[in-house]
């Protein structure tokens, strides 16, 4: 069903409808593009041109197909887990190397499928050997290494891991549900809540040590706004009703400021503690006879 955009430049908008902070800042382009979409299409042709080729034919065109469909899709999850990785300043390196693992596996199936035409072990082994390495040449290795992981304790990131992952979910739920409502400005707002409630992660992610003033935010806040979400929408998708939408915005306008208070006061405290370890490295640098000239304004 086509829907009406609304907005503050819109006919019937309202000019406090807009959110001062816009409502998709931060957004990235998928990281699954065309071209690696374009790999799972090899494997039909492949099937139905080896159909008269006869039993042994049709099996090794079968597993050449297989094997590039299952290339395919280990690169998209490759290609979002190198997107996750960049996208974070402390991240660690992919647990499993889907690209390189997709360029090894497309080199097997164009092997599979050279062996149809040129039966034998140079032919086809040259040609998996090019194509492996022409797939690595153009999209990449996956990242082989943390990055900004140094000077962290890993139990204590692996537990902000958790919820982190916990958060993102609970806000893919709310995502989900706000569908069912079909109401557009609801859905900007809550996008400008979605931003702020990642600018606490991001927070969070960046120093293990905010994730105990942060936990309940990203837990039994965000929990209680999922399930807040889910209700709305089940009631407004039935009967519009005008006051459940008006509570149900006031609610997003609490959590957003709640959630970007709680921001500004970790990196605030974050700042003082870097101004405490300044000071006390500068008093020791002063009584072991180093004299620090005074910071002057430029």
């Amino acid at each position: 069903m086509a829907q009406r955009f609304g907005g503050k430049y819109s006919p019937d908008g309202v000019k406090g409808d807009t959110p001062e902070r816009p409502a998709f800042r931060g957004a990235t382009v998928d990281p699954v593009g065309a071209r690696s979409n374009l790999l799972f299409l090899p494997a039909i042709p492949m099937v139905f041109l080896a159909l008269n080729d006869g039993a042994f034919g049709l099996m090794i065109a079968l597993i050449s197909a297989a094997v590039l469909t299952l290339a395919a899709w280990l690169l998209r999850g490759g290609l979002l887990a190198e997107a996750a990785y960049h996208a974070r300043k402390i991240a660690k390196r992919p647990a499993i190397p889907r690209k390189l693992f997709s360029s090894v596996l497309t080199g097997v199936g164009i092997a599979f499928a050279a062996y149809r035409s040129e039966p034998g072990l140079v032919a086809p082994i040259l040609y998996g050997i090019a194509a492996g390495g022409l797939h690595m040449a153009a999209f990449g290795l996956d990242p082989m290494r943390d990055k900004g992981m140094e000077g962290i304790d890993t139990f204590q990131q692996d537990r902000v891991a958790r919820v982190v992952d916990e958060a993102d979910a609970y806000l893919a739920a709310m995502t989900d549900a706000l569908k069912r409502a079909q109401d557009r400005k609801m859905e900007v707002k809550f996008e400008t809540f979605k931003s702020v409630a990642r600018d606490l992660i991001r927070t969070v992610e960046e120093d293990p040590r905010d994730l105990t003033a942060a936990r309940k935010y990203l837990g039994v806040y965000l929990m209680g706004a999922r399930d807040a979400t889910i209700k709305f929408a089940d009631i407004y998708a039935r009967t519009q009703d005008a006051q459940a939408r008006a509570d149900y915005s006031a609610l997003l306008d609490d959590l957003g400021e709640n959630f970007s208070a709680r921001t500004r006061k970790l990196l605030i405290e974050d700042r003082s503690d870097l101004n405490i370890e300044i000071d006390v490295l500068r008093d020791r640098l002063q009584r072991e006879g180093v004299r620090i000239a005074p910071e002057q304004d430029t």
